[in-house]
């Protein structure tokens, strides 16, 4: 789209606010809102300056001026803000004009670059299953003296003795949330009113229904795409999850596991490579109809799985949600059907074009442009490296996983036990994430110094509420 038409659709639309947006490292988007009458094509071709020392990952103080400059295409009319407001994603740039390195999106498209480079295929398509809880009321506080968090949904099975309003019943029972009808399902409407956003923002819904969780958890899924357009997406479906909650009373979060004792939410990621209009994953006759090449990509997903996870599930917070005993997907193999793998190979209603991997393993804190690049980066190894899963103990397990005798689980291998393991495994393994410069050594680097210094100490050095549950009496 060129920057008249955005100009012209300024007009068309009555817009009276523009607003610049970028993703920081960690994923959370930042935004700088200019009145529509004061923008000019010179701004939208080469961008607006803004302080990069301000934004979580990027610069120091003393080198802090950059350059977000807008995607023409990504261009959103925002229902949630009150002015007529038109909504442009942005890349970062440094001010003498060279793409800036730790930016996310910058990451992602390198990623396709590169994959087009080594000639295996033209584009990889990537369809994310992103789950979330709707709850009702969201508490939590940490000082020195003390600290703690409270949640609460109206269809919480813990609510179904709760007297201080009209309690109507029909509560979702643990583990029992998966497609009931209302009124156990209260949120129905309000899904429905996140598709129809979804759907006026360009983003293809194909289906929406309650998942397992009690407490309100849900699920949207939207059509794939290629993968940086897929992580822009990705964006954008929780800015707009978010703000339809919002006017409901609600609060949306996509944290894998705000609930002890259920489901957490995780974020199934579908994966597929083209070579022009031909799906090289297919294969009639193949274990779930995979060919070679697909068991290969595989085989890198699986081999990189716990550096992939330092980007795939980068919070603390994930590795509470990969527990075996809830629908978890802790362990390291491929099946055709069987959610309890960490890789799955859906065999229903399966074409050709259709046919995909899915891993099952991340969650909905990564950042996707982050994510996504680096299970295509893990994928590439495998198939360039020949990497065979089934040569390398990684299945194919078609059983019930969660079901098996402790020797034949002892032969599967699992995921890393907590963030600081995958951040570990990322620091002895990313010279596949290097390969076509798609990220470099000062990014992962700077994601480790991050995430160790602002999320893992600043978690491991406060005291746990439960901790005085166990200790206060020895």
């Amino acid at each position: 789209m060129a920057a008249q038409k955005i100009l012209d659709l300024i007009q068309e639309k009555g817009i009276e606010m523009v607003d610049f947006r970028i993703v920081d490292v960690p994923g959370r988007q930042h935004h700088v809102t200019i009145p529509a009458c004061e923008v000019e094509v010179d701004q939208l071709i080469h961008g607006i300056a803004f302080d990069g020392s301000s934004i979580q990952g990027f610069r120091g103080i003393e080198e802090s001026d950059m350059v977000m400059r807008p995607v023409l295409s990504s261009a959103y009319v925002d229902p949630f803000m009150e002015a007529p407001t038109l909504g442009l994603n942005c890349t970062v740039y440094e001010p003498n004009g060279a793409r800036y390195e730790r930016d996310p999106r910058y990451i992602a498209e390198k990623a396709e670059q590169y994959l087009a480079a080594t000639g295996i295929a033209d584009k990889a398509f990537f369809g994310p299953e992103l789950e979330f809880f709707l709850l009702d009321d969201v508490r939590f506080d940490s000082s020195a003296n003390g600290a703690f968090y409270a949640v609460d949904s109206e269809e919480a099975v813990w609510n179904t003795g709760k007297g201080d309003r009209p309690n109507l019943a029909y509560k979702v029972k643990n583990k029992s949330g998966y497609f009931p009808l209302p009124p156990t399902d209260t949120q129905q409407d309000i899904r429905t009113a996140m598709v129809k956003e979804l759907m006026a923002a360009g983003i293809r819904v194909e289906r929406h229904h309650h998942e397992v969780a009690t407490a309100g958890q849900a699920e949207i899924n939207f059509r794939f795409d290629t993968l940086t357009k897929t992580a822009d997406n990705t964006m954008l479906y929780k800015y707009i999850v978010r703000n339809v909650a919002r006017r409901y009373g609600k609060v949306a979060t996509f944290m894998p596991k705000p609930i002890f004792g259920d489901n957490g939410s995780g974020m199934h990621v579908h994966q597929s490579l083209f070579k022009g209009d031909s799906p090289i994953f297919y294969e009639e006759g193949g274990y779930g109809n995979l060919s070679e090449t697909a068991l290969y990509y595989i085989g890198g997903i699986l081999k990189h799985a716990p550096a992939v996870l330092a980007f795939s599930n980068p919070s603390t917070n994930s590795y509470k949600r990969l527990v075996p005993g809830y629908e978890a997907p802790v362990n390291l193999v491929f099946s055709k059907g069987n959610r309890s793998a960490a890789v799955r190979v859906p065999v229903a209603a399966v074409t050709p074009k259709s046919c995909r991997i899915e891993f099952r393993t991340p969650d909905a804190t990564a950042n996707p442009y982050l994510a996504f690049a680096a299970m295509l980066m893990a994928g590439i190894d495998g198939i360039r490296n020949r990497i065979d899963p089934r040569e390398h103990g990684f299945g194919p397990v078609d059983k019930n996983i969660y079901e098996l005798d402790a020797a034949e689980k002892a032969l599967i291998q699992s995921v890393p036990g907590s963030f600081e393991e995958s951040l570990q495994a990322l620091e002895a393994d990313h010279e596949f994430l290097l390969e076509g410069g798609v990220f470099t050594v000062d990014f992962i680097r700077a994601w480790i110094d991050l995430k160790r210094s602002s999320e893992i100490a600043a978690v491991n050095v406060r005291p746990h509420p439960y901790e005085f549950h166990l200790y206060l009496d020895l």
